[in-house]
């Protein structure tokens, strides 16, 4: 039997509970590649998860091993025509059900990764598959955003709002971000025409008239968010689902509300490294985490510091 090292997640609980340990090394099934790992992207829904926050779903229950997105070098694919030995990819692996990215290798289908691009390191590459998807179908796929729509992006420097920005910006929208003040040059550095503090008071008081907005900080927030739409406007909340309170709030308001998870998509991926190429999307990581150190990782994105991505590495 082959092992590598991950890092499983022992107990529902503290950060603690993520113990790096040896575990048997996956085996690629027809039509899955073989990745060694080379970076996996931390995302809030893992210590959600860990923490008990969250539901663990189809993880099922403890000890298992967390991580969805996943940067890395294929060593071999059984069946596999889209890869070959020593390609460089990057993917969102399995979601909702078990990824496994928090290790040394991983396997799952080809056509849940793409090739990395050439302008990203794999520690940026990992940072990218669920939180730029999430903005791309969101934003392109679901609102189907057009040139001089009016998005305005919640939570604007953190790892999904800081891509989202970008490709609502690279399909020429005018584009609102909320973050603290401290931040605002950041936003302005991933094209928010209009960084707002939304610790200033009530956010419709000064952001009105929106076609789309993206919700990704839900609860009591979403209601706020709806009274900075435009009649028929659009809002789309990746946290939880829509509650019966928050639809009828919407209809009597006359704007449209819908929920929203993420799926594995090379399509998705390509269309990102794509403007990642063309200069148009960057990925900023934040901090970047031994395996061996995916407690402190946990504890860090808890802390509500995060500017961008955290990655591990091997």
């Amino acid at each position: 039997m082959s092992t590598m090292k991950a890092v499983v997640t022992t107990a529902v609980g503290e950060p603690d509970v993520l113990r790096l340990t040896g575990v048997e090394r996956p085996a690629p099934l027809p039509t899955e590649v073989l990745v060694r790992v080379e970076g996996a992207g931390v995302n809030p829904v893992d210590w959600k998860i860990r923490s008990g926050l969250f539901p663990s779903g189809a993880l099922g229950a403890p000890p298992f091993v967390q991580g969805w997105d996943v940067a890395g070098v294929v060593e071999s694919g059984p069946r596999v025509t889209r890869f070959e030995p020593g390609d460089e990819v990057f993917g969102l692996i399995g979601f909702p059900r078990p990824g496994g990215a928090y290790a040394e290798y991983v396997t799952a289908p080809a056509r849940q990764f793409a090739r990395k691009p050439t302008r990203l390191s794999f520690e940026e590459a990992a940072a990218l598959p669920l939180a730029g998807l999430t903005g791309w179908q969101t934003l392109v796929e679901t609102a189907r955003i057009q040139r001089g729509d009016k998005v305005l992006v919640t939570a604007a420097a953190g790892g999904v709002g800081h891509l989202a920005a970008q490709i609502a910006r690279a399909h020429d929208a005018e584009v609102t971000g909320t973050a603290r003040a401290e931040k605002h040059d950041f936003l302005r550095e991933v094209g928010v025409d209009h960084p707002v503090d939304y610790r200033t008071g009530p956010l419709h008081h000064t952001v009105t008239g929106q076609d789309v907005v993206l919700d990704l900080l839900g609860g009591e927030h979403s209601f706020e968010l709806l009274r900075t739409l435009r009649p028929g406007g659009l809002l789309i909340t990746v946290i939880g689902h829509v509650s019966p309170e928050l639809a009828t709030y919407a209809a009597s308001l006359g704007v449209r509300v819908t929920g929203f998870l993420v799926e594995p998509d090379h399509s998705g991926l390509e269309a990102l490294a794509a403007l990642v190429e063309a200069g148009r999307l960057k990925v900023r990581v934040d901090q970047v985490f031994k395996l061996a150190e995916a407690a402190k990782a946990h504890e860090y994105g808890e802390s509500d510091r995060t500017t961008g991505k955290i990655v591990l590495v091997p």
